[in-house]
């Protein structure tokens, strides 16, 4: 299993439409095949930093995941709606196995 952690540069003063974003992300995802942890929005310190975290099983099932994400009528959505309201400035994906299991 790995877990891939996505960090978000937003533009803080559209934060609504990340969360909307977000909100979307939190039906599709599942439905493609991704276990998500959650989005996560500024709340005290930084206001331009969010995350995304979810787990799967491997980087072969990532990319049909990824793949299912693209073919997805909501998921194509939340991709325009990105484009369209332009509130990430940044994103970076790393990937994580867990550390701390016997």
């Amino acid at each position: 299993m790995i877990t891939c952690v996505i960090r978000y540069e937003i533009d803080p003063y559209k934060l609504r439409a990340f969360e909307e974003y977000a909100r979307n992300w939190g039906k599709v995802i599942p439905r493609c095949g991704a276990d998500l942890i959650g989005y996560f929005a500024p709340h005290e310190g930084t206001a331009t930093t969010a995350y995304g975290i979810y787990s799967i099983a491997d980087l072969a099932a990532y990319e049909a995941y990824r793949a299912r994400l693209r073919a997805d009528p909501l998921g194509r959505e939340n991709f325009a709606l990105s484009a369209r309201e332009r509130f990430i400035r940044r994103e970076e994906r790393q990937f994580f196995t867990l550390a701390s299991a016997g």
